[in-house]
């Protein structure tokens, strides 16, 4: 059981008799009142999310949470399919919601981790660092630093974003899968 302040980000409780993850908590104490969590909840299996807050007296049970290995295979009108790493004959597909800004960084036939609820696959965590290859990259100009020194390149997922001037087509950057940003060059 997690007390009402040991509730987070990344967690999964059961609440409702349904499991749910956090995705926001904020614990703070209004003038004299006792110290509430303002979270806000997606429910794992719907993707509903809610908003509650827990007051200081309120438990809440951790839910029974596996990881699993599963392979990334292609992407087709708005559904990312996968198949477990040992049986590839066993396909799901998870929406571009349940994945959220990951999708971005997922090349075919990578394996990932997957989070199962009860035979569920409902997301999937991201390693924090990924390695991939530009495609797409204007050339530097010299002296064109007026916008910081930045440009913006295209990487082998499509992904576009901020890199600096010196990276070129064709080089390997690591990319940061939280914040989207560029990390340094491999």
């Amino acid at each position: 059981m997690l007390e009402y302040n040991e509730i987070k980000e990344r967690k999964c409780i059961i609440f409702d008799n349904e499991p749910y993850e956090v995705l926001s908590s904020h614990v703070f104490r209004k003038q004299m009142r006792k110290p509430v969590n303002a979270t806000k909840l997606r429910n794992v299996i719907t993707g509903r999310v809610i908003e509650h807050s827990f007051s200081a007296q309120d438990k809440a049970e951790e839910a029974e949470i596996e990881k699993k290995q599963v392979k990334f295979l292609y992407t087709a009108k708005g559904e990312w399919w996968f198949c477990d790493v040992e049986n590839p004959a066993n396909r799901f597909k998870l929406s571009e919601t349940v994945l959220g800004e990951a999708r971005k960084f997922i090349k075919t036939n990578a394996v990932i981790e997957s989070k199962v609820f009860e035979e569920n696959v409902f997301g999937i965590d991201m390693p924090i660092k990924v390695e991939l290859k530009v495609t797409e990259a204007p050339p530097a100009v010299r002296g064109d630093t007026a916008k910081g020194g930045n440009k913006i390149i295209t990487l082998e997922t499509g992904a576009t974003l901020n890199a600096p001037m010196f990276i070129n087509e064709g080089d390997v950057i690591r990319v940061n899968t939280e914040t989207g940003e560029y990390v340094e060059r491999v």
